[in-house]
């Protein structure tokens, strides 16, 4: 058979509605991703209140998720090398609906930060196994499309926290309002989180494993009965061999060690280009964003409630911008759009950082932006979410999943997923003090710069990976 003819066939074969149901389960790990993420977002008063925080043990509390995540993303990628994508990936669900539960329950900031670490666990894996496992079972052809809707259902989770956080308060009267069976509403937020971890504990029985993790484990029978279910079972035949071909030739199972060339002793370049796009999506500042947004819009003058709304404000614009990403990733490629998003970015968090420096204090105390500053901040702001979420968001995530060869997938991800979650807490632990010194506009100065230097790492780190096979992969 002909390789056109070949192709011909694998296109006709290829079983989109499974493959749509596989993603739709897998993607549910993205959701709650982005909702224990956002959960924080407008629970903070009712933290502070309850655990008699200031500063300091607010950042803590909301950071303690992100120690969590570190562990949880480089735990994950060399257990999946071990037990598989989908076992991972239910160990994770488990984990979210534990955490959920208890964060609500806690009775002092202790029992809270264990509960947020343990919930961290499950967002470090969920971030960085949904995206290979998607990778790993979807055609070259589609597969930058279906990958950005893991950022999609980040969003989506994040917004559902935030809109969940802005009803239960509107309705108590409240974050820190009494609300049903007489807990507080900030408790609630939590608890609602359990409904969607049952969820996707329940989905993930219902997908197969990854056939690139079973030839891996030298079980290819298995594998081709999953590959012909994708794809048919003439690529399978050809599929199977051409990924026992791409792993090590002695044939060893992958390991940590991979990650250096033998022939030169040192780190492999792909290694430093993940972690860089890994780091680079943090430090632009995004999750100060989804983290502080409630207290970062008080702060400057906006109401409680009219904060909470700036955040599902962003939110949906966040999902517009993936549903772009979505459209056009596998038509212009992944490096143009992270080449323009950087761009963009820098543009929009040097204006951010502009109208905070109008910002003036008022013998009270409180803050407020002068004119027309608080909508120039405003518009920049979400238009910077705009920015992000239709370039480095989604496609960060679809690079770290289908950059990697085959042999060394689950170790680069274990690695660049745990400074990705470093880097996200160094920037959202600094943030609180950040903001009151050097302050807000200093602080965007700062995102922006990182913004603008992503700019040039993408030019000269990052190769193209649209409508390549992930047996193709080097590095």
């Amino acid at each position: 058979m002909t390789d056109t003819a070949r192709g011909d066939a694998a296109a006709a074969a290829v079983n989109h509605r499974f493959i749509a149901g596989i993603v739709a389960a897998a993607t549910i790990g993205g959701f709650m991703f982005g909702y224990d993420s956002g959960v924080i977002n407008g629970t903070q008063k009712g933290l502070e209140s309850a655990f008699d925080l200031g500063k300091f043990g607010i950042g803590v509390n909301v950071g303690a998720i992100l120690v969590g995540s570190a562990i949880g993303a480089f735990g994950a990628g060399r257990l999946a090398d071990a037990i598989g994508r989908r076992n991972v990936m239910m160990i994770a669900a488990v984990l979210f609906l534990f955490s959920a539960i208890l964060a609500g329950a806690a009775n002092g900031s202790e029992v809270f930060i264990f509960a947020r670490i343990v919930g961290g666990l499950g967002v470090g894996a969920a971030s960085v196994i949904s995206p290979v496992y998607i990778s790993e079972v979807t055609p070259a052809s589609i597969r930058g499309r279906l990958s950005s809707v893991q950022q999609v259902m980040i969003i989506t989770g994040l917004t559902g926290a935030f809109v969940a956080n802005y009803v239960v308060a509107r309705y108590a009267g409240g974050s820190t309002a009494e609300f049903w069976l007489g807990y507080t509403a900030w408790r609630w937020m939590f608890w609602l989180q359990a409904i969607p971890a049952a969820i996707y504990l329940l989905a993930l029985l219902g997908i197969p494993e990854s056939p690139r993790f079973l030839v891996a484990k030298g079980r290819d029978d298995q594998a081709h009965v999953v590959l012909t279910r994708l794809f048919g079972r003439v690529e399978a035949d050809h599929k199977v061999v051409e990924i026992r071909n791409s792993l090590a030739a002695d044939h060893h199972k992958p390991k940590l060690s991979d990650l250096i060339d033998k022939s030169t002793g040192k780190v492999r370049p792909i290694l430093w280009a993940g972690i860089g796009l890994a780091v680079f999506q943090q430090f632009v500042g995004i999750n100060v964003v989804f983290y502080y947004g409630a207290v970062l819009w008080e702060a400057v003058g906006f109401t409680e409630n009219d904060a909470l709304q700036i955040n599902i404000l962003s939110g949906v614009l966040s999902i517009a911008a993936c549903i772009f990403t979505i459209a056009t990733v596998d038509r212009i490629g992944r490096k143009p759009l992270l080449l323009v998003g950087s761009a963009g970015m820098a543009v929009t968090l040097a204006t951010v950082a502009y109208a905070f420096s109008t910002a003036v204090t008022a013998a009270d105390g409180s803050v407020s932006l002068p004119g027309n500053s608080g909508l120039i901040a405003l518009v920049a702001a979400n238009l910077y979410v705009i920015f992000f979420n239709a370039s480095w968001g989604p496609v960060m995530w679809v690079m770290l999943g289908e950059m990697f060869p085959n042999q060394i997938r689950g170790s680069g991800l274990a690695v660049s997923g745990f400074a990705q979650w470093i880097a996200n807490a160094a920037i959202s632990v600094s943030f609180p003090s950040l903001a009151v010194s050097p302050g807000l506009a200093i602080t965007y100065a700062g995102y922006a710069t990182f913004a603008a230097i992503s700019f040039f790492f993408v030019k000269a780190m990052v190769n193209e990976t649209r409508g390549r096979e992930l047996e193709d992969m080097a590095g």
